[in-house]
C-alpha cells in the first residue's frame, strides 16, 4: 500500500515535474484502436508526443476457425506490428473478449498502465456504443483515470498515485451511431487527410480480420469501412474531408475546466463543433437541442 501524500505534496511535486507529454488510447479489441482513434495517434506522434496503445481485450472471439489461444497469439502480434507503423508503445492485453468486465481486477490493472504512462490526453471509445465490450473498455478508462492519485486505490502491479492532470476523449461509435441508431455528433473534429495513408497500413495489419471479411464482403471492405467513416465525419465537420470525432470529458476529478491539449496540440488540424458547444452552454434552458444521451444535436436535425 502506497502511503497517502500531503497536499503540499502534490503541489510541489507538480511544480517540480515536466509537462508530460504522452497519450494514451485504450480500447476494447484489437483494430478498434485503428478504426475510429489511429489517425489522432499519428497527428499527435508526429508533433513529438510519446503514443501508448492498449486494447483490453485479446481478440479470442475475433475468427470462425481458430482456437482461442491461437487467435489470440496472432492478433496480438498484428497489434504490435500495427504499433510499429508508426513507432507506439504497445501495452498487453488483460482478458479474453467478452470479458470485459467494469470490475476491480480489471480496473487495477487498467490503472497501473494509467500511472506507468501518466498521460496528458487519454482517448477512450464512446460511452455509448452497440457492443457491450466498447461501453466497459470506455468504463475502465475512466474509472482508471480517474482513481490514479487515490492513494487507496491498488493497481496491479503496485504502483504509485500520480497528480498529473489528464484531458479524456471519447471517439465516435464505431457506425458513428448510438446503439439506438441515432447519430452522433461529435464536439471536436481532428482533421486525418494527410495521415489516412498510414492510418489504413495500421488496420491493414490485422490480417486475420481482414481477409476474414474480405472473403465474406469483397476485397479491402474492412479498410473502405474505415475511410467511409472518416469521410462521413469529415463531412459532419462542414471543413475537413476525412476526421476523426471527439467527445471531451468533464473534467471533474481529471483536470481543470477548460483544459484542451488535443486543439492545443494540432491547432487548425482540430475544429470546434459550435452546435456542440453551445448546447453545451445552454442545456439546462434548451433542453430540446440536447439527445436522450447528452449528445448535442444541430437545429434541424
Amino acid at each position: 500500500m502506497w502511503r497517502c501524500i500531503s497536499e503540499l505534496e502534490k503541489a510541489q511535486a507538480m511544480k517540480k515535474a515536466s509537462p508530460p507529454s504522452s497519450v494514451l488510447a485504450i480500447a476494447a479489441h484489437p483494430d478498434d484502436i485503428e478504426f475510429m482513434m489511429a489517425g489522432t495517434l499519428i497527428l499527435l506522434k508526429d508533433a513529438g508526443w510519446n503514443v501508448h496503445y492498449m486494447n483490453i481485450a485479446n481478440g479470442s472471439c475475433g475468427t470462425e476457425s481458430e482456437a482461442p489461444a491461437a487467435i489470440a497469439a496472432l492478433r496480438r502480434t498484428e497489434a504490435i506490428s500495427a504499433c510499429r507503423v508508426i513507432g507506439a508503445h504497445f501495452h498487453e492485453s488483460i482478458t479474453n473478449d467478452l470479458e470485459v468486465y467494469h470490475t476491480r481486477e480489471n480496473v487495477a490493472q487498467v490503472l497501473a498502465v494509467v500511472r506507468q504512462v501518466r498521460p496528458r490526453i487519454l482517448l477512450l471509445q464512446s460511452p455509448s456504443d452497440y457492443m457491450e465490450d466498447h461501453v466497459n473498455a470506455c468504463r475502465l478508462g475512466v474509472t482508471a483515470a480517474f482513481c490514479r492519485g487515490m492513494c487507496n486505490a491498488d493497481s496491479a502491479p503496485p504502483l504509485p498515485p500520480i497528480t498529473d492532470d489528464v484531458t479524456v476523449y471519447h471517439a465516435l461509435p464505431y457506425g458513428l451511431r448510438d446503439p439506438l441508431r441515432r447519430v452522433i455528433r461529435p464536439g471536436l473534429y481532428v482533421d486525418i487527410g494527410s495521415v489516412l495513408q498510414t492510418k489504413r497500413s495500421m488496420l491493414a495489419a490485422h490480417r486475420s480480420q481482414k481477409e476474414w471479411l474480405d472473403a465474406s464482403q469483397g476485397q479491402d471492405s474492412y479498410l473502405d469501412t474505415m475511410e467511409r467513416f472518416a469521410r462521413d465525419a469529415g463531412r459532419m465537420s462542414g471543413v475537413f474531408a476525412y476526421a476523426e470525432g471527439w467527445r471531451r470529458r468533464l473534467h471533474l476529478g481529471l483536470s481543470h475546466a477548460d483544459d484542451d491539449p488535443l486543439s492545443e496540440v494540432l491547432g487548425d488540424r482540430c475544429r470546434t463543433d459550435p452546435y456542440y458547444e453551445e448546447s453545451l452552454r445552454h442545456s439546462l434552458s434548451r433542453s430540446s437541442s440536447v439527445g436522450f444521451d447528452g449528445n448535442p444535436m444541430a437545429p434541424g436535425e
